[in-house]
């Protein structure tokens, strides 16, 4: 991990998130952490740091990129059967148990997680996304809240192209970094992971934040979606998903609400998997208090309609899905043949 630290440190650039301390700290503002860091020292993230004064952060190199369907991220109201360029870096601010990227985000944290970079342009990048015929370029793979410098170079190659651009992110944000991100970014993945704050403790980021966050993303005017991967015992209890819906639903009731199955990964792997009954309750919750779109995933094919869009108004399938797959789409103009609006990016 020495080696791969050292050689990250050679792919930096100065970022202006940032402000000053006392005690020649200065405090990094990438992520609702805000950490305060003393010269010659990392934030919590392990890849942004602190020398001679300044803040530097992650540039110029990806440690894995792939074309996916959009519905992977997952968008599902946002040009449906599209393909979406993804890349991504090192490093994420939280340490989840049960990550599935583990092997990017636990790089610098956990000596198992080997990994290579790869030095690349923004303009690369942006030519990949073309020659695969994607629409869309998005930073995921790692938090990309922590590397947003480059992801911004990379959006604005990505703008200059018609591309449209997104973030997978926990959404553990600030107010400075989403005003930093606002002019080149369009869509937000936000992982809503629990209810309460002692589980968000444990995976080391603060529940507030989150919150904090998700307004300000919706208020500010990106695409939202969100998800919360399902946890037998650790966030699926009745009450608790009531009232994460409650909260979405409160921000407004068009957020699509992704539930997703938990499977055993990394170092969680005592709880069950996630069940398509223990779905098809979340989903039922979630559309009893009052949020409008409510999808059941990583079950393909298991949870009955629970992958399709329907139209709030007449019930009418508009879009069919399996999996990553869309099977039939009915949207005209994003619009329901009743009439119906149908929020999203179509």
């Amino acid at each position: 991990m020495a080696a791969l630290a050292s050689e990250l440190e050679k792919r930096v650039v100065e970022s202006t998130l940032v402000e000053p301390l006392s005690g020649g700290r200065i405090r990094c503002l990438a992520c609702g952490l805000r950490c305060p860091i003393f010269p010659g020292m990392q934030g919590v993230c392990k890849v942004r740091f602190h020398r001679d004064g300044k803040l530097y952060a992650p540039f110029g190199y990806v440690a894995g990129v792939n074309a996916d369907p959009i519905e992977k991220k997952p968008f599902f109201h946002v040009r449906p059967g599209s393909t979406a360029f993804s890349f991504g870096m090192l490093g994420c601010d939280l340490h989840c148990g049960y990550c599935q990227n583990w092997v990017t985000s636990q790089a610098l944290r956990d000596p198992e997680a080997t990994t290579r970079l790869h030095e690349v342009s923004a303009a690369e990048i942006v030519d990949m996304a073309v020659r695969t015929h994607s629409e869309t370029v998005v930073s995921t793979y790692n938090e990309p809240l922590i590397t947003a410098e480059w992801a911004v170079a990379v959006f604005e190659e990505a703008k200059a192209r018609g591309l449209r651009t997104g973030f997978v992110s926990n959404g553990n944000a600030t107010p400075e970094v989403l005003k930093y991100l606002r002019p080149h970014l369009d869509l937000f993945k936000v992982d809503l992971k629990a209810f309460r704050d002692p589980a968000y403790r444990q995976l080391g980021g603060r529940l507030q934040s989150v919150l904090d966050s998700l307004g300000m993303i919706h208020e500010m005017g990106f695409w939202l979606e969100v998800v919360t991967l399902l946890v037998p015992g650790f966030n699926d209890s009745e009450n608790e998903l009531r009232e994460m819906a409650r909260f979405l639903a409160g921000i407004s009731p068009d957020i699509p609400w992704h539930v997703t199955a938990f499977h055993k990964d990394y170092r969680m792997t005592s709880p069950e998997d996630t069940t398509p009954e223990d779905l098809a309750r979340a989903a039922r919750i979630g559309r009893e208090a009052g949020l409008r779109f409510v999808y059941a995933g990583n079950r393909p094919g298991a949870v009955g309609n629970g992958e399709d869009t329907q139209c709030p108004a007449c019930e009418r399938t508009l879009i069919r899905r399996v999996g990553f797959r869309v099977l039939e789409n009915r949207l005209q103009g994003g619009r329901c043949s009743c009439g119906e609006t149908i929020p999203g990016v179509w």
